[in-house]
């Protein structure tokens, strides 16, 4: 089993000398995923009451976001989970956008990341608490994809459901055990949750990589599942056996 203290160590070497270009790509990250973001959805439709002739362009907006997020934002996810991962690895992180819009790439990416937002808006349409099991267990689609973006949709999801399987509750308290952190940021006027992000991003990439080394250990994947071929397939295996606890 993984421990979420040696996770978080991790994470923190990793960003030494990098803090900057990680802070940059988590800004990028928290944009496209509206992380982070207030919801004032009873104020606005309170606006919207009051002044009925701003709806037309009230969705229109959301329309262009909805747009922008879908052709846009998914392979900016993409191309940020894939730089923490390489980043967690003291690989070279040039170009990982460019990979994700790379139009071998593309196609596979939105399609996959389009099919798993509909399936968490569904369970989340459901219960509340489905949804947010399920966006648990679809946690690590992204990552995959930054390792293999053709593996396509159904096998990255199932994939990433047998990844977390076991594993969501404590994914939960990892999440939780930033809670800290952030309202430290909120007391710096909010701006100090900005510098969280990347602590934060750089540890879930940490969580990929181990439970992706567990994933090979185990069975449930192979090295082509995660395009790794025979010379660098040691990439999921490499000093990661201090990840493990009794």
């Amino acid at each position: 089993m993984w421990d979420r203290v040696e996770l978080k160590s991790l994470a923190k070497a990793s960003l030494k000398n990098n803090y900057w270009n990680a802070f940059l790509v988590s800004l990028v990250l928290m944009l496209v995923t509206g992380r982070g973001g207030s919801s004032r959805g009873e104020d606005t439709g309170e606006y919207l009451a009051r002044h009925p002739e701003y709806y037309m362009i009230f969705l229109v907006v959301v329309t262009l976001l909805l747009v922008f997020r879908v052709l846009v934002g998914y392979s900016l996810e993409v191309g940020s989970r894939r730089y923490f991962v390489k980043l967690s690895q003291y690989k070279n992180t040039k170009g990982c956008y460019g990979f994700s819009f790379d139009s071998m790439n593309y196609k596979g990416i939105v399609s996959t990341m389009f099919l798993m937002n509909v399936y968490n808006i569904l369970w989340t349409l459901l219960f509340v608490i489905p949804g947010i099991i399920k966006a648990y267990s679809y946690r690590m689609v992204p990552y995959i994809l930054g390792d293999n973006p053709n593996i396509g949709a159904n096998e990255a999801i199932t994939l990433s459901r047998k990844m977390m399987d076991g594993n969501k509750f404590e994914a939960f308290v990892l999440d939780i055990s930033f809670l800290g952190w952030y309202l430290l940021g909120l007391l710096a006027l909010v701006i100090g949750m900005l510098f969280v992000n990347p602590y934060y991003d750089a540890t879930c990439a940490q969580l990929y990589v181990a439970l992706r080394k567990i994933s090979l250990d185990n069975g449930t994947a192979t090295s082509g599942d995660f395009n790794l071929n025979d010379f660098n397939a040691q990439d999921g295996y490499n000093d990661y056996d201090r990840y493990y606890r009794d």
